[in-house]
């Protein structure tokens, strides 16, 4: 993970199974990687501050044990759109060269960084980032009726409609939260993987309200992923901070 911001690797969540049967085990993965590919990350509690199974308002926290894989594998109580959230304790990176960071700066969306960069007086090697993970996976057990909730991550998407029982024509309507407010004209960068395994990468951004609609196609696993970027507190020894918001779920083959 050490080298995720850097090389503008995402983390996310990885169901086995998109929609479980009633009473089957909730099972998924952590991963890390890039485009829709990853390694597969063990539980491991230091770099873990919250760890959820939400349904309505139930919550279940994922408990473990180091080095379990997969992370998480859990009964639900019943049936249900559960939303299964992670977020990551904070990690350090130090950039040897500042093409790393600009690079990663501007595949996420921030052209500027080099301007205010320099506005701060930070030198261009040798600085520091912090980055944090804020993900989410939408799993719809047995009827998988319900809505997404929010969650009160630091960042995160919040699914307006549900894959997994609402027709979406017109594709998956998300929004884009930050600091507990809508974050309107983000970038969303979105990851379609088909049944075949090819991946196909494209971009939106968010509206005023800080919603998107994610065209989707029956068949099809998704991954949203958006990135907060912004200076690191004045006590802390990282000059930036990265706040990583991601979703994943899936669109039934019969439906959607």
């Amino acid at each position: 993970m050490a080298a995720g911001p850097a090389l503008g690797h995402e983390f996310w969540i990885e169901p086995e199974d998109f929609t479980p049967h009633s009473g089957a085990p909730v099972v998924a993965q952590l991963k890390n990687g890039q485009e829709f590919l990853g390694n597969t990350l063990s539980y491991f509690g230091p770099r873990i501050t919250r760890f959820d199974m939400i349904r309505g308002d139930e919550v279940i926290a994922v408990e473990g044990r180091a080095g379990d894989i997969p992370a998480l594998s859990a009964d639900a109580p019943g049936d249900g759109l559960w939303s299964i959230v992670h977020e990551t304790a904070p990690q350090r990176l130090t950039y040897a060269e500042w093409a790393k960071f600009a690079a990663f700066a501007e595949h996420k969306d921030f052209p500027d960084i080099l301007a205010r960069h320099t506005a701060r007086g930070l030198p261009r090697d040798g600085f520091a980032e912090t980055y944090t993970r804020h993900v989410k996976a939408l799993v719809g057990v047995g009827d998988g009726a319900g809505r997404d909730v929010e969650a009160g991550l630091a960042t995160e998407f919040v699914a307006l409609a549900n894959p997994y029982t609402d027709a979406l024509p017109d594709g998956l309507p998300v929004r884009l939260m930050y600091g507990g407010a809508p974050r309107a004209d983000a970038q969303v960068e979105i990851f379609d993987r088909g049944p075949d395994g090819q991946v196909t990468i494209t971009t939106t951004r968010t509206d005023a309200r800080g919603e998107a609609r994610i065209p989707v196609r029956a068949g099809h696993d998704y991954l949203l992923d958006a990135v907060v970027l912004r200076p690191a507190p004045d006590d802390h020894p990282a000059v930036w901070e990265s706040l990583w918001a991601a979703l994943t779920f899936a669109v039934p083959a019969t439906g959607g």
